[in-house]
């Protein structure tokens, strides 16, 4: 009876196997194969945060073990926390981790310590990754936008966003209004709508006192021509003339949104939108299924959205996201296993699968992939405004300057802002006063 037991057992493991590789083209087999024969028993540690990313590679990681017999563990950080404790991990070599999950925002920091390795030497090993995984399919403005820091890969990206602009098609309808091309065009659209109708305001935007109103404030400044670090020299540009002038931009469009529109964070924005308040909403495109699910949105079927519109400077859009690395602590098999699994995770053969299980979309093919398009319409909008956003990196600039101190800045510069939004000064004297400060710590 034992043994009958076993047998069976023995049979439905063979039929598991059998089963997880049936239908894989012929060129996943080989890899897969190859991956199996090297690094069968090795097992690695992911070190994430809580995220849709770490969600649909959970949901993925067991067809991986059956196939390479790569073990896979997982700890899952609070996502204020994991930065710290991999740079801590890091200081002490401890040699924990081989897969990290890496904001963007941070490679600033993460690259002079040297947390994480260059991936290029991976990228062309052709027998570690192989012609499906299809690096180049991935957006440019991901590629070289938030997966590299001085032109060296850190991150091969697997969730990012842009910002563009979502509008009430049924009041543009019923008023005579197209949608905004220019800047100008926004902000007197906005001027128009408010108080077009009971309750009714122009404009939605996260503008909380600090980092949301700085968030908010460079969803527009770069179009208008303003910085507030020159990202080659490091000089303060925060009472630049340009800078103050998106500044006046941005607060006289954020008068134009409902009175309580200081104290918003992206989600109140979101809020305020949905709920039909509001004419027009400027935020994250990964906001996106909460404007156009009927359970979540007032406006679901009355929503259309248009890419960033383009200002005197150009047209440019904001770009933010989330990159799987390769510790340089990890010892050398854990490493070419850790890329394992991220070719398998990240590449195009299973990016659909990844996409249906929840992970944001990366890759163009996937942006045009009609099945895709078919499930989310405002894919061709946004693949539109990652084109805006890819005008920004095309000139050197990244949207989240990439200096480890810059989080302070836009604390400084943002509660300034907020200064101004409530009255209690100018913008030309808000920022003269944020630009002494911001010196001092851009000295320190």
């Amino acid at each position: 009876m034992r043994r009958l037991t076993w047998l069976i057992v023995g049979l439905c493991v063979l039929l598991l196997v059998s089963w997880a590789g049936a239908d894989l083209p012929p060129e996943v087999t080989s890899w897969v194969n190859m991956i199996k024969e090297k690094y069968d028993g090795t097992t690695i540690t992911c070190a994430f945060c809580p995220h849709p990313t770490t969600d649909a590679m959970q949901a993925m990681v067991d067809e991986f073990t059956e196939l390479t017999g790569i073990k896979v563990r997982w700890d899952i950080i609070e996502e204020g926390y994991l930065r710290q404790k991999l740079l801590l991990e890091h200081e002490a070599k401890t040699g924990v981790y081989d897969v990290l999950l890496i904001d963007a925002f941070n490679l600033a920091e993460y690259a002079p310590s040297g947390v994480a390795v260059d991936l290029k030497p991976f990228l062309e090993n052709k027998e570690l990754t192989p012609e499906w995984f299809d690096y180049q399919d991935i957006l440019p403005a991901y590629r070289e936008g938030i997966g590299m820091y001085q032109e060296i890969i850190y991150g091969i990206p697997v969730a990012g966003e842009t910002r563009y602009v979502g509008y009430r098609k049924d009041l543009f309808e019923k008023y005579g209004q197209r949608p905004p091309e220019t800047m100008d065009d926004m902000l007197n659209l906005a001027k128009f709508f408010k108080g077009k109708e009971e309750s009714l305001y122009g404009m939605a935007m996260r503008a909380q006192k600090g980092i949301h109103f700085g968030s908010g404030w460079l969803t527009v400044m770069y179009s208008l021509g303003g910085q507030l670090l020159d990202q080659k020299t490091w000089e303060v540009l925060v009472n630049n003339p340009k800078t103050v002038t998106s500044l006046e931009y941005f607060v006289d469009l954020l008068k134009q949104g409902p009175p309580d529109i200081g104290v918003y964070t992206h989600e109140e924005a979101l809020s305020a939108f949905t709920s039909g308040r509001t004419a027009m909403w400027f935020d994250a495109t990964a906001l996106t299924p909460w404007v156009i699910d009927p359970t979540k949105s007032m406006i679901s079927d009355r929503v259309g959205f248009i890419p960033p519109p383009a200002g005197p400077a150009g047209a440019y859009g904001a770009l933010a996201g989330w990159n799987v690395g390769i510790s340089s602590d990890s010892p050398e098999k854990e490493k070419e296993a850790a890329w394992a699994f991220i070719v398998w995770m990240t590449g195009k053969y299973k990016a659909k699968d990844y996409v249906r299980l929840g992970g944001t979309p990366v890759r163009e093919s996937i942006y045009q992939d009609e099945e895709l398009v078919k499930e989310n319409w405002t894919f061709p909008v946004q693949l539109a405004s990652l084109e805006r956003a890819y005008n920004l990196v095309k000139e050197g600039i990244s949207w989240i300057p990439p200096h480890p101190k810059f989080m302070k800045v836009l604390e400084v510069v943002g509660s300034y802002g907020s200064d101004v939004l409530v009255g209690s000064m100018s913008a030309r004297e808000a920022m003269d006063k944020a630009q002494v400060e911001v010196e001092k710590i851009m000295a320190e």
